[in-house]
């Protein structure tokens, strides 16, 4: 029997009593891991190795996990600091112990997601409280790190790994252990005696120039060799998500719309018909931003608004009768809903087409100062739009959201009456989440009311809604917190595999 060097190589390395691992054999040949791998495959396809394959998980801590096993997990810092701050006996400033916690950046956010979560305290009204009962130094996930760290297997929960797993402070993977034995017919050849065979890799100038290539024998290509996992870049999964929609709402009949993130109150709020006492306009919920006034809103429309507000609009209007400011509403802010551009686009300042029918719709971020937690960011997408048509119904609404979600493949769509200033009647929607069976909210939608569309000069039925893009792909992609899709707490892995529903 001939066979190629490397296969005679292991082959002669290998045994018919003990299993050898592919470790083993290449310290013993020389040759590298892959290669033995590779020779291996061969020989138990010529039926004289056996191969073997156990497969088991790893842990490895992450650039961060290493951080934090010398500094401390942000939380534990956090809590800490409020207890120095005696934040057990009354509540204290977030900003003092983030301080005195020593947080930067990513830091903050991070600390502030998992303080509550392992009951070392709470957060309100922008004061932070910690239960002094508390014992950081019992938490398993910093106990998983230090072992780790150790070079030790952590004695924790499945659990735990998990959730250390999708903080991204642990990498697990899975080690593949092969080995190979001889088999009868592999001794048989041994015993017999192989004669070593010399085998071309591939083809080089060198062989095609001298014409030796018709001569030598060229070994074949082994495709179950193992070979390095190469993660290529691509879109993020929000991104195609937001590319889709954007596709099915343009094969709807809807035109983009494009407007300021950071815009007056006027268009954010003003011109939806929202009080300006209304609890969601206070600096607990929006952020303000210190820049001059703006100036350039139409004076006559500002008036119409004003008047909307204080005494409502047409014959059974009504208004607030509460107060307002102009000067609030010049006052800058980033916006809170993608709804100021509708705003805009509706009242033709921004120059669309008016005339009814028409569609219009964005996908663009928007910002609230809302608590972190698995269907909640302070900053996410929006899918807005609107319909203005004559003798619009809630038929049409319900029948549009329908059409939009079945291209996605959600087709138990639920609606829920609900209250908004701006719109009437008004409907929540929700989804049910594929994997975990629980009802979540996706969007706010209505008609908009004549105190919305008399003010800006729109005399028809408008009909609008906000959707979150976040959670629509929660619902297509399966993931359970929206912080697996981006943010500092973003599954890698989860975004490499994810797929967008076509």
């Amino acid at each position: 029997m001939r066979l190629p060097e490397r296969q005679l190589a292991v082959l002669e390395a290998a045994s018919a009593t003990d299993e050898r691992t592919i470790d083993e054999i290449a310290a013993e040949t020389g040759l590298k891991p892959e290669t033995v791998v590779g020779a291996a495959f061969d020989l138990r396809d010529e039926g004289l190795l056996v191969v073997g394959e156990t497969a088991d998980e790893t842990l490895d801590l992450t650039d961060e996990g290493r951080e934090y096993v010398d500094a401390g997990l942000p939380e534990t810092r956090l809590y800490r600091a409020g207890l120095a701050l005696d934040a057990d006996a009354e509540p204290v400033s977030m900003g003092r112990v983030i301080g005195e916690a020593d947080l930067n950046g990513p830091e903050v956010d991070i600390a502030l997601s998992n303080f509550a979560r392992k009951g070392f305290g709470g957060i309100d009204s922008g004061e932070l409280s910690v239960d002094g009962d508390a014992d950081p130094d019992t938490d398993p996930e910093a106990a998983a790190l230090t072992a780790l760290a150790a070079g030790e297997a952590p004695d924790v929960d499945e659990r735990v790994i998990d959730q250390l797993d999708s903080r991204g402070l642990v990498a697990v993977g899975e080690s593949v252990t092969r080995s190979v034995t001889l088999t009868d017919a592999g001794v048989d050849a041994l015993m017999t005696g192989v004669e070593a065979t010399e085998t071309v890799a591939q083809v080089t100038p060198e062989l095609l120039a001298s014409g030796e290539w018709r001569d030598v024998e060229f070994s074949e290509y082994n495709v179950e060799a193992d070979a390095p996992t190469v993660s290529g870049g691509r879109k993020h999964v929000l991104r195609r998500t937001a590319d889709r929609v954007k596709d099915v709402l343009v094969g709807m009949g809807f035109q983009e719309m494009e407007g300021p993130h950071a815009d007056s109150d006027f268009w954010i709020n003003d011109c939806l018909f929202m009080p300006q006492d209304h609890p969601a306009r206070t600096h607990w919920d929006r952020f303000a931003l210190d820049v001059p006034p703006m100036e350039e809103i139409p004076d006559e429309l500002i008036r119409r608004v004003e008047a909307a507000h204080r005494d409502g609009w047409g014959v059974d209007g009504d208004g607030y009768h509460s107060p307002w400011s102009e000067e609030f509403a010049r006052e800058i802010a980033l916006r809170g809903h993608t709804t100021s551009l509708s705003m805009r686009y509706l009242s033709g300042i921004a120059g669309a087409e008016l005339e009814p029918p028409q569609r219009y719709f964005s996908v663009e971020k928007v910002y609230r100062n809302d608590t972190l937690d698995p269907t909640h960011l302070l900053e996410f997408y929006q899918i807005e739009g609107w319909v203005m048509a004559e003798d619009l119904s809630v038929r049409d609404l319900m029948g549009t959201f329908e059409e939009f979600y079945r291209q996605f493949g959600i087709t138990d769509i639920r609606f829920k009456p609900h209250y908004n200033p701006y719109t009437e009647p008004s409907f929540e929607l929700f989804g049910e989440h594929p994997e975990t069976g629980e009802e979540i909210e996706i969007g706010n939608s209505g008609v908009f009311r004549e105190e919305v569309t008399g003010p800006l000069g729109v005399d028809c039925d408008v009909m609008a809604w906000g959707l979150a893009l976040e959670r629509l792909a929660m619902l297509t992609t399966g993931a359970e917190d929206i912080r697996d899709l981006h943010g500092t707490l973003a599954d890698i892995e989860f975004l490499r595999n994810a797929e967008v529903s076509y």
